[in-house]
């Protein structure tokens, strides 16, 4: 009997991967392929989204190759994406008519203020569960418009087309057959409305935004189409589409009301699944769709950190204090703490629970005996501190006493991290066995809906993970720890904290 798989996208946000998994849900081959990042002015990111697409192409065919995988038993694909990051495109070329405005690029601050400062405020709040901020999709396809010549004029006739990176994908995939997202990429526009399941009026009036731009919203778990037989000689089935850390949720198994998820990558995503129960945050905290599934959707809370493993890669890059980041682990635990160090990388804003979109990054504490490896300490201690902020409101806001963080990742690689976020938050630290979490989630989504996988309780049966320690410090230790953290973050912040 012939061998079956399912091929999973996860095009991130510095590389397009490609991973093809098994009946068991193991990894049977993966392919990687980076791509540039482009800062026209500070706080500014972009990406082409035709690099984008060649290296997610060049990924799937790598891996195919690789494993001598015939297209014809591929009998799903699934998608997980960047979220929030923006390519408007002619419908009639294909061709972008802009480079795509990535999650992290701040460029939109001045407009999301006006909409904080209006009576719009409160009901985007209450209707797509997000805040006024640069990081959302919608005030992005606005300064697009802004900024090509004739673009409301083209967005008016019918010319344009918006869509997240999963979109632009599938449009890709099916040569321009298919424009659809899901409800989860759906839900981080600031457009979609997650109570009526429905593109929100008066958000796109007020954005000036007109409904002919904005791709189908499909369930995140479906066989909505297939892939151009063109592209592989074969038409693979697109069947499963969602947002990266919906995607990982889902590949962590927290299929359960309080479960809860954190990826360790450029930022640090944490994600509670409420289940059927749209939990309104009294902290600053997003309300968002954690995926439609079985004809319904189930929603999630979500803190998000802009600046998690991008710290790393920091010390890295721009100050040289690090060949590469694994090295980071070792640098770490050669002090026993920083030396009242602490760095706060508010290099993009603050996200989650602060959302000040002004707020810069700082070092404080420095003293003439701080060295390198208190930096390095301290940078890894940031990961987890603005982690826990995110951990102790969702307790808070959901009355949940949280049992374990299940956590995914490149930086969930390093140990010192995962025992420093053990003692700072109280609850053991799950790391799973499979790096490629993300993946695994697309991967789940397009086999239920391809017959591959039963149901969840068949996927449950898969997931595999082990706990990396439980806190091993006093409570007063952590609160002095908290008490530092407390007072580096106010003098990052614009605003009071």
């Amino acid at each position: 009997m012939v061998q079956k798989y399912i091929i999973a996208l996860d095009q991130g946000t510095t590389s397009s991967r490609a991973v093809i998994f098994n009946h068991e849900g193991m990894i049977v081959g993966k392919a990687q392929k980076e791509f540039a990042q482009i800062y026209p002015f500070p706080g500014w990111v972009e990406h082409d989204p035709l690099e984008i697409w060649d290296t997610q192409l060049a990924a799937i065919r790598e891996v195919l190759d690789q494993t001598d995988i015939n297209p014809d038993d591929i009998v799903g694909l699934g998608i997980a994406n960047q979220r929030e990051t923006t390519v408007v495109w002619n419908r009639f070329t294909g061709k972008p008519v802009y480079h795509a405005i990535v999650w992290q690029c701040r460029r939109t601050t001045e407009l999301c203020e006006q909409i904080l400062n209006s009576t719009l405020n409160e009901y985007i709040s209450d209707a797509t569960g997000l805040v006024a901020d640069a990081y959302f999709s919608g005030t992005k396809i606005r300064w697009i418009l802004d900024h090509i010549p004739d673009g409301q004029a083209m967005a008016e006739k019918g010319d344009l087309l918006f869509g997240t990176i999963d979109s632009w994908l599938v449009w890709n995939l099916t040569k321009g057959r298919l424009h659809i997202t899901d409800y989860s990429n759906a839900s981080r526009t600031m457009l979609y409305n997650i109570r009526e399941l429905a593109w929100d009026d008066k958000i796109l009036s007020y954005l000036n935004i007109p409904r002919s731009l904005l791709p189908e919203v499909c369930p995140s778990s479906l066989c909505c189409g297939v892939t151009d037989s063109s592209i592989f000689g074969a038409e693979i089935p697109i069947a499963g589409i969602a947002g990266d850390q919906q995607a990982a949720l889902f590949g962590q198994a927290c299929f359960t009301e309080g479960m809860v998820k954190n990826t360790y990558g450029t930022g640090c995503f944490i994600l509670m699944n409420t289940g059927k129960n749209m939990i309104r945050s009294q902290n600053k905290l997003l309300t968002t769709i954690a995926w439609g599934i079985d004809n319904g959707v189930e929603y999630a809370l979500e803190g998000s950190v802009f600046i998690g493993g991008a710290v790393i890669q920091w010390l890295r890059d721009e100050l040289g204090l690090l060949k590469t980041s694994a090295e980071s682990e070792y640098y770490a635990t050669q002090v026993k703490d920083t030396n009242g160090v602490y760095i706060v990388p508010a290099f993009v804003g603050l996200g989650a629970p602060y959302w000040d979109m002004h707020a810069r990054g700082i070092v404080t504490g420095l003293t003439r005996g701080a060295n390198r490896f208190h930096l390095v300490r301290a940078a890894l201690e940031s990961i987890a501190y603005q982690t826990n902020d995110v951990l102790a409101l969702m307790a808070k806001d959901t009355g949940i006493r949280l049992k374990a963080l299940k956590v995914d990742g490149g930086a969930a690689d390093n140990n010192f991290l995962l025992q420093f976020q053990a003692d700072l938050s109280g609850i053991p630290v799950e790391r799973s066995e499979i790096c490629e979490v993300t993946a695994l989630g697309a991967a789940y989504l397009a086999g239920l809906a391809a017959g591959y996988w039963k149901d969840k309780e068949e996927l449950k049966c898969l997931s595999k993970g082990r706990f990396i320690s439980d806190s091993n410090i006093t409570e007063s230790e952590r609160q002095q720890y908290l008490s530092g953290w407390k007072a580096a973050v106010s003098q990052a912040t614009y605003r009071t904290v």
